[in-house]
This record gives C-alpha cells, structure tokens and sequence, in this order.
C-alpha cells in the first residue's frame, strides 16, 4: 500500500497525486517500486509521512538524492506546479549500491553526484513526456552500475515481511525465534542491510498500522487497539504515538495539528 504512513490521507488525496510503477526486472532483486508524485496547488501545503524501513533515490528540481532511512517525521512543503519520482528500494536492497552498512546513512541525505558520479540528472526526469518515460530516465541511472544480486537481501525481505504480516510480532526475541536466528544475528543483519534495529522496524510498523485504522474514518478504540498492537497499555500506546506523529491518537483522528515530533521536517 504506497499510501501507507502518509499521515491524514483523506486530505493527502485532494493535495497531490501518487503512482506507482514497477522496476525493470533486472532491477527487481532490489527496488520494490517507483513512485511518482505531482502536485499543482495555488496555497502550500505540508505532507507529513512515517517514513518506512526503505531507502530511496528521489529525482526532484532541486537534485536527485539518496535519503537513507529517516527516523523521525518526514515533512515536505508542496507548492506550485511539481513533480517528484522516487526509487523505493527493498528493505536491504540498497546494500549493494551503497557498498557497506546502511546504517552508515541512517538519517542523511547524499546526492547521487557523491554516490554514483552522475550529475544533471534531475533535468531530463522533469522533462520526461510521461511517467513511463521518467521511470525510463531513472533506471537509466542504475542499469549500468548493476550489483551482483546478494542473497542476504531476500532474507532480509522476509524478516521485514514477517514483522509487516503478523501484529502479534512484537519482540526481536519472537522474529529471531521465528527465524532461527539469534538475537544477536538478527541485531546484526538489520544494521548492515536496512539501516535501523528490527526493534524499531516493529514498533514502525505498528504505528503505521495505528494511523491506518485512524484514517479509516469513524471511532477508534483506542485501548482495544493498544491491545491488538502489541502494547503494554493504552498509555505506552499513547506516548510512543505522540512521539513519532507529533500529537496525540486523539487530536490526530480529530484532524489536529502536530505539536512537535522529533525529527520533524526531515
């Protein structure tokens, strides 16, 4: 689901348009999907988005970026008349571009110049006839520095994926055990090919699902959903929901303003 953790949705939809294409097949051992987003808005508006245990390649006006995974709110002011694309790495995907841990990159933003040697790509993606076409100008960018496939990102993919298909996954000890890994193993393989701790991989993922059900419209339980998502108590729920969107599950189905999360307008 792209839209997942872009925060207040309904809205999000009448703001700026989202889609998605699939990668080459050369490319699909590593980038789950591209996305492409547009916007034509006579007054700004600010998205807020739950970033996601993936690195991405974005190709916008100002410069084409590698964003390792963000930790704290993602925040974008949209404006005039733009677009966007973006190349969503699998979790782990990314190790064989970068060349050592992810966690290296981890909350930062490096250009593709610095990482690649390729400069002035921005350009011609915006003056892509459509979005075929852009997507084209993007792999066009990463075809021909092609790694060799590494079979730990699959197992990686299937970590993650275990955590996104069961909420009653709630402890690294419990994935680990799934697994047949050790802790230890699991901390480890994390760090190197996703950039963040399975821990927070977990908590991620229940949050995203919070603010899903939040946007579904209509009253939410939200000590019911507490429960369902693994937490000690409404009140840790409560807390930890805060923390990450900026204002409490309450205000936020209420449609209210964030009141200061960490790591926001990154």
């Amino acid at each position: 689901m792209a839209t997942r953790g872009v925060l207040d949705e309904r809205t999000a939809r009448t703001k700026f348009r989202l889609r998605t294409l699939p990668p080459a097949p050369e490319l699909a051992p590593f980038v789950e999907y591209h996305w492409i987003v547009s916007w034509d808005l006579d007054e700004p508006y600010e998205q807020r988005v739950v970033p996601h245990p993936n690195v991405h390649l974005v190709f916008a006006p100002e410069g084409a970026m590698v964003h390792g995974v963000m930790r704290g709110l993602f925040t974008r002011r949209l404006v005039g008349r733009e677009q966007v694309l973006g190349v969503r790495f699998h979790p782990g995907g990314f190790r064989p571009w970068l060349g050592r841990r992810v966690a290296d990159i981890t909350d930062r933003t490096l250009s593709v110049t610095d990482l690649f040697g390729v400069a002035g790509t921005e350009k011609p993606i915006g003056d892509a006839p459509d979005d075929a076409a852009m997507v084209a100008e993007a792999e066009a960018v990463l075809l021909p520095r092609l790694p060799a496939v590494d079979p730990v990102i699959e197992q990686v993919r299937g970590l993650v994926g275990s955590i996104v298909d069961d909420l009653a996954l709630t402890r690294v000890d419990q994935l680990a055990r799934a697994s047949g890994l050790t802790v230890r193993s699991v901390q480890r393989l994390f760090s190197e090919y996703v950039g963040v701790g399975p821990k927070w991989v977990i908590r991620r993922h229940r949050l995203h699902e919070a603010a899903l059900r939040a946007d579904e419209g209509g009253p939410v339980d939200w000590a019911g959903l507490a429960a369902d998502l693994g937490f000690a108590d409404q009140a840790h729920f409560t807390r930890e929901f805060t923390a990450t969107v900026g204002t409490s599950p309450a205000r936020y189905l209420a449609g209210g303003n964030p009141v200061g999360a960490d790591g926001a307008g990154r």
